[in-house]
């Protein structure tokens, strides 16, 4: 018999079988992989991974927006390991904690700047950004109990924007297509419109006004729900899923202005933007503002291992912990002693070869301007970047705007030539993302910049033998 845990004994089409007969995977039309096959990774190196049929691929996404650190590194290894072999596994319930938990919690306080009552002292364990999320609609809810005014339960999100697919990470982002199915979103969960100016800006008008008009869509929502009735609002610094919609630079100064002047809580969602992302250990950071709440996941661990969580402000903190008496919500896994030591080996290395630094400095420069050169290919309405988060819009007319129909489905057309050519690169409707890991050199943004100028040439004589160009 075949072993089913051996993948060197068994064929790409053996591996498909077993895969589409017994694995149900997330974001996927079920009915459409079992037609086509899922391509089936085998490992990862570097920037680059391999898959079963021995083809290597430039992961222009580090994973999920995850592998920050690139792959095969030793020092994360060695510390699941060690942490394996010491103590894998005790909960933090009954008043129990474990080391690495304890020294995480203290080594992200120390690399939150300090801002008064937003300080971040604190720190909640999850797995995940959506159990994070989860999390944070748990304790938004709670604080406002405590401190009296219980009908403050409304939390504002943004349209496209995501946090997350439970039920409540799925409720407080605004993905159409996620509302569609399980009765989503939740009660007492609203949205406003997204800080996307290609799309949204009006004629004549500037980026910097655009900025001030988009957050003002926060302050028309709550006057309109009622300021009493308003719990928190929650956004990316950057959206990731939505695209790599990056908002102008007058947008969050006048989000935290709005915020401070209703009294309501601010949620920076950085699940993506952290941990180096935009040059900053946390991205509230880069854009000057103030949070309550900040969700982390994903790149805390380089995505070596599943871990999550929220930090929380002085303001929150010292209301759940002084006022508050037994706070019924956690998880197994909350704190896990070997995500958290991995998680300390990740920020050993960063902090080492001072990724941040690079990605704020002269790599994230040189990444701009090459991803900005894009701007003159005749698909491409704007090419732009933050940090290491890239995002490009595919047109069909640059000067008028126009987009293609959405039967052609032009970013899949240039996604699979991305695909077939070596390169992994993520396509959101129209827009064209990366998010590269942060190890990248100069030779490996040109490398990068080479493949997607191939993808978008011959996107382009598609769409001109289809007659679309």
């Amino acid at each position: 018999m075949t072993s089913t845990t051996d993948p060197q004994t068994l064929s790409t089409q053996a591996l498909q079988a077993l895969d589409s007969a017994h694995f149900l995977h997330p974001f996927t039309d079920f009915k459409d992989l079992a037609t086509r096959g899922a391509r089936i990774i085998t490992k990862g190196q570097g920037i680059y991974v391999w898959d079963s049929e021995g083809d290597k691929l430039l992961d222009a996404m580090s994973g999920l927006w995850c592998v920050n650190v690139g792959y095969g590194r030793q020092e994360l290894a060695d510390a699941a390991w060690q942490q394996m072999m010491t103590l894998p596994f005790y909960n933090s319930f009954f008043q129990t904690t474990n080391v690495p938990a304890v020294q995480l919690a203290a080594r992200l306080a120390a690399l939150a700047p300090n801002a008064g009552e937003r300080s971040f002292k604190h720190i909640f364990y999850s797995s995940s950004g959506s159990e994070s999320n989860d999390s944070n609609v748990r304790m938004v809810r709670r604080y406002w109990d405590l401190l009296g005014q219980p009908q403050r339960k409304v939390i504002i999100g943004r349209l496209n924007g995501y946090h997350g697919s439970t039920m409540a990470g799925a409720s407080l982002g605004g993905m159409s297509g996620m509302h569609a199915q399980g009765d989503l979103p939740i009660p007492n969960i609203t949205h406003i419109e997204q800080p996307y100016f290609y799309e949204n800006g009006l004629p004549g008008e500037t980026l910097d006004e655009f900025g001030f008009r988009a957050a003002r869509w926060l302050e028309e929502k709550i006057l309109a729900i009622g300021p009493d009735r308003v719990a928190a609002f929650i956004a990316e610094p950057v959206q990731g899923a939505g695209g790599v919609i990056i908002p102008p630079a007058t947008y969050w100064p006048e989000i935290q202005r709005i915020v401070d002047k209703y009294g309501i809580l601010l949620i920076s969602d950085e699940v993506i933007c952290a941990f180096g992302r935009l040059g900053h250990w946390f991205a509230y950071e880069k854009f000057g503002y103030k949070p309550d709440l900040v969700t982390f996941a994903k790149a805390v661990t380089s995505g070596y291992i599943p871990l999550g969580g929220v930090m929380v402000g002085d303001r929150v903190a010292q209301v759940l912990i002084e006022q508050g008496g037994e706070f019924t919500h956690g998880y197994t896994y909350s704190g896990h002693p070997v995500a958290c030591a991995v998680a300390l080996a990740n920020l050993d290395l960063m902090e080492r070869e001072q990724l941040p630094q690079r990605v704020k400095g002269e790599l994230g420069a040189y990444l701009a301007h090459r991803y900005g050169e894009l701007n003159d290919h005749p698909l491409v309405g704007l090419a732009e970047t933050c940090g290491f988060m890239a995002g490009l819009v595919l047109v069909k007319n640059k000067l008028t705007r126009e987009r293609f129909s959405a039967e052609i489905d032009v970013g899949m057309v240039c996604r699979g030539h991305c695909f077939r050519n070596g390169l992994l690169m993520r396509a959101v409707g129209d827009r064209m993302i990366v998010a590269p890991p942060l190890v990248m050199t100069r030779a490996d943004i040109d490398e990068m910049m080479a493949l997607i100028r191939l993808a978008l040439d011959l996107t382009l004589k598609d769409l001109k033998a289809m007659g679309q160009f």
